[in-house]
C-alpha cells in the first residue's frame, strides 16, 4: 500500500529530526507538520503530492508569509527524505516544493521603551500576585530581559552551566554553538534566589508526562499571553525582548562589536541590525 503523507511525516520526525536535529528545530517541524501540513494534505499518497498541492497550501498561509515559507521549507526537506527512502519514487518531480517562489518576509524588529518597560515589570508583578503567571515563567522571563537570551537558551538551562563566580552561562550548544551569556549583577540575584528542584539538572524543569517527564520547561506562550494582555502590548512577541536589550545597550553607549558579544552573534553582518540605533 502506498503510505500516506501523515505516515512517511511521522516517521521523517522519529527516524531523521528527532536524531540529527536540535530541540528548537524539531519544535519547529512539529509546528509545521502537526500543525498544517497534516490537516490540509495527511491523507494524501506520499507519492502523489504534486507542485500544485504545495502552490495550494502556500497560498492558503499567503497572511501569515513567514510561516508560509516555513511550511514549504520543512515540506520540502520531508520530500527530500522521502525520495530518499524510496516513498516517492524517482523522476523530475521528486520534489514538489522545487521553484515554489517564497513571499517576501518584512524584516521585524519591535523595541521595549522606558514606559513599556515598566508596564511589562508592572504586569509581572501583578501575575505573579494573583498566580495567573507561575514563578518559574515569571522568574524565566525576567532572565529573558536581563540577558538578551533566546528563549529556548534560558528554558533548557542547567544548573551545571551557570557560573555565578565568573558571572556568565556557559552554554555547551545554542543556535551559534558554544555560547557565553554574561550576567549582570540583577540576573545574578535573581538566579541565586531561585530554588534548584531536587532530581532535576534544569534551572527551569517542566511538568511534562510519559516522554516529557524529567525534561525542561517548553514553552511561555500561556504566561506570556496574559503578560502582554495585562499589560496592554499585544503585538509583543517573547523574542522582542532580545531586540529590547541590544537597545538599551546601544542606547547606553555600547558598540556594535560588544552589543554582538552580549547577544552571542557570531558574524558582525547580524549585529549590524542594530547600528541605527
Amino acid at each position: 500500500d502506498t503510505l500516506t503523507v501523515a505516515e512517511v511525516a511521522g516517521r521523517f520526525l522519529i527516524e531523521h529530526v528527532e536524531a540529527r536535529r536540535k530541540p528548537t528545530t524539531l519544535r519547529l517541524y512539529r509546528l509545521v507538520i502537526e500543525g498544517h501540513l497534516k490537516p490540509h494534505l495527511g491523507s494524501l499518497p506520499i507519492a502523489g503530492v504534486s507542485a500544485d498541492d504545495m502552490l495550494k497550501l502556500h497560498h492558503r498561509l499567503r497572511a501569515t508569509p513567514y510561516l508560509a515559507n516555513r511550511v514549504i521549507a520543512v515540506t520540502s526537506k520531508l520530500m527530500n527524505w522521502a525520495a530518499l527512502k524510496g516513498y516517492r519514487g524517482d523522476g523530475p518531480h521528486v520534489n514538489p516544493c522545487l521553484g515554489i517562489e517564497k513571499f517576501k518576509e518584512e524584516s521585524r524588529r519591535r523595541y521595549l521603551s522606558a514606559g513599556e518597560l515598566k508596564r511589562l515589570g508592572a504586569a509581572l508583578r501583578v501575575g505573579e500576585r494573583r498566580q495567573q503567571i507561575p514563578p518559574s515563567a515569571a522568574t524565566a522571563i525576567r532572565v529573558l530581559l536581563l540577558t538578551g537570551a533566546r528563549s529556548s537558551e534560558i528554558l533548557s538551562l542547567r544548573w551545571r552551566d551557570v557560573d555565578f563566580k565568573g558571572g556568565a552561562l556557559n552554554l555547551p550548544d545554542s543556535k551559534s554553538g558554544r555560547k557565553t551569556i554574561l550576567l549582570s549583577a540583577p540576573a545574578i540575584e535573581i538566579l541565586k534566589a531561585w530554588p534548584r528542584f531536587a532530581g532535576s539538572p534544569y534551572v527551569f524543569p517542566g511538568e511534562g508526562h510519559g516522554r516529557r517527564k524529567g525534561q525542561h520547561r517548553v514553552s511561555l506562550a500561556d504566561p506570556w499571553e496574559w503578560l502582554r494582555r495585562r499589560a496592554k502590548l499585544p503585538d509583543l512577541r517573547i523574542h522582542d525582548l532580545r531586540h529590547s536589550y541590544a537597545s538599551v545597550a546601544a542606547s547606553s553607549g555600547q558598540s556594535l562589536p560588544m552589543i554582538g558579544a552580549l547577544l552571542g552573534h557570531t558574524q558582525a553582518a547580524t549585529t549590524n541590525r542594530y547600528a541605527h540605533l
